[in-house]
């Protein structure tokens, strides 16, 4: 482990120096700031180094199409789009996706660890942003399980490894073992129930901080991921309830900035840059009438949707304003959880009422028709359709892929270069579906123990 702990520092310490939270260090150096008082904590959650995801992710899914992928991949993007074994074997490299929420835990710890001495404020202002801590540091840890650990079975949870769960700040402390999926799994409950009863009760004024419709839809998303749809139905719906968040209607007005804290759907709001190419086969899966087409993909091919490698979801070009793509949680990701919660269980009159709730603003006013249907299967289908279609390149595709993959709906993934020939592909439940630890860390810490590919 003590090697480990190295690569931890390079990965703590490049989050900071490039993120700007620099600002705020263990020590004092001229022109700095020590984390001292209630203010700077508050402050020290306001940082960009929180908010900012991963895109990359989304080079996992099968919704995207590489055209010009080289064989062997070159680049990193290359070696996520094939699901590559490693991404980088460049010691002196943060892994991606690892390192990353890493990094933002170590953030979150400095929070918790040091709140309770802060001078100044109250003891409910220090309960609150403790528990915005805890609520931000739950959301890693849930990358982190659905990235790096099998798709959660309560069955086999106790067996299979989890990841290490660290609550200190301290780099230089022993890092835990990888501990248990199920282990994990309670940590994040845990924190995110304890998180509820201190969080603000609305964050409308900055949408990436926490609130108790946040609480709610976080712990939502974790027990929708493991399958446990009832309980992800209660708190979709207590999320909606305890918040002021509307959808946006693409049919009306549009919101004035493209700063995702503002946006008027968003209830835990994080974001990447929107720029991927679409697959042929994902665009052809919309209706003509779906206005997120022409709002958010750029098409060379006059939408025929003929060409590989014409189409780009890059809504800045298009919808400047919806540039940046929510991948914290939002009011039509709620009402798709409940949506298909309700369709497995039969409910279809509630799946179909949040459908309906979802696509009316979506979906050209003027030729738009409810879909109905008293067939359990086809309802089901029909949400699963919506969700890809409104959160395609967010962070959550791969992770709705391992879930339906363990309902034996994913067939084969497969990989093109430009001249059609096969360079990948993903059978259903492949070993591939969990990432594999990265080498960086494997490296400095050899007694870890890795995912089988």
């Amino acid at each position: 482990m003590k090697n480990f702990k190295y690569i931890l520092i390079q990965l703590v310490f490049s989050s900071l120096v490039l993120t700007g939270c620099d600002k705020y260090l263990d020590i004092t150096p001229k022109g700095k700031t020590l984390l001292t008082t209630v203010t700077h904590y508050d402050q020290w959650l306001n940082d960009n180094a929180f908010f900012e995801g991963a895109g990359t992710i989304s080079y996992l899914n099968d919704n995207v199409d590489v055209v010009s992928i080289t064989t062997p991949p070159t680049i990193r993007e290359e070696f996520v789009y094939t699901w590559g074994e490693q991404y980088s074997v460049n010691v002196s490299e943060a892994p991606l996706f690892w390192g990353d929420h890493y990094a933002k835990i170590n953030l979150y710890n400095t929070v918790l660890v040091g709140i309770d001495k802060a001078t100044g404020g109250t003891t409910a202002q220090k309960k609150s942003l403790k528990a915005e801590a805890l609520l931000g540091r739950a959301l890693e840890y849930f990358y982190l399980m659905n990235e790096y650990c099998q798709p959660y079975d309560a069955a086999t949870a106790v067996q299979n490894p989890g990841v290490p769960f660290v609550t200190s700040n301290d780099v230089t402390e022993k890092v835990p073992s990888r501990g248990t999926l199920a282990e994990l799994y309670q940590h994040i409950l845990d924190d995110i129930n304890a998180a509820i009863p201190d969080l603000p009760l609305d964050n409308s004024i900055n949408r990436f901080r926490g609130s108790v419709a946040a609480g709610y839809s976080v712990l939502a998303r974790v027990y929708f991921y493991s399958r446990n749809y009832a309980a992800a139905k209660i708190n979709a719906e207590l999320a909606l309830a305890n918040t002021k968040a509307v959808m946006i209607n693409y049919n009306g007005t549009l919101p004035l900035t493209n700063l995702i804290s503002t946006h008027s759907e968003v209830i835990y709001g994080r974001y990447v840059v929107g720029n991927i190419t679409a697959s042929l086969d994902f665009m052809r899966s919309f209706a003509s009438n779906d206005r997120r087409v022409r709002m958010l993909y750029r098409s060379s091919d006059g939408y025929a949707f003929t060409t590989r490698g014409a189409t780009l979801f890059i809504p800045t070009l298009i919808t400047p304003v919806l540039g940046n793509v929510n991948t914290g949680t939002s009011v039509q990701e709620m009402k798709l959880i409940a949506a298909e919660a309700a369709a497995r269980s039969n409910d279809l009159t509630t799946a179909l009422r949040y459908l309906d709730e979802i696509r009316v603003n979506r979906f050209a006013t003027a030729s738009y028709v409810k879909y109905t249907s008293a067939v359990q299967e086809d309802v089901l289908k029909e949400v699963l359709s919506e969700r890809s279609h409104e959160l395609p390149y967010n962070g959550l595709r791969w992770f709705d892929m391992r879930r339906l993959d363990q309902d034996n709906r994913m067939g084969t993934v497969t990989r093109y270069n430009a001249q059609g020939g096969v360079v990948a592909t993903l059978p259903p439940h492949s070993n591939k579906y969990t990432l594999q630890i990265p080498y960086q860390v494997m490296s400095f810490n050899p007694g870890m123990q890795q995912n089988p590919y």
